[in-house]
């Protein structure tokens, strides 16, 4: 498992923080890739479901109560 390239990446990128200071979120990113390697994220073709017509105003509500 420590052979896949995903982990020599992610422990490569450690080593560097490590050693020189460097950025600590590339390191970061590095594990969770390496983690979540086997990972597949479901596809939603449909997306986001718009959100127009769902919200009402204050002043459109007291106007159409009031009539």
């Amino acid at each position: 498992m420590h052979t896949a390239p995903e982990w020599q990446a992610a422990m490569q990128a450690l080593i560097l923080v490590a050693e020189g200071g460097g950025p600590t979120m590339f390191a970061r990113i590095g594990v969770m890739r390496a983690l979540n390697r086997y990972y597949v994220p479901e596809l939603n073709p449909k997306g986001k479901e718009p959100h127009w017509g769902q919200r009402k105003l204050k002043r459109d509500q007291w106007v159409s109560s009031s009539t």
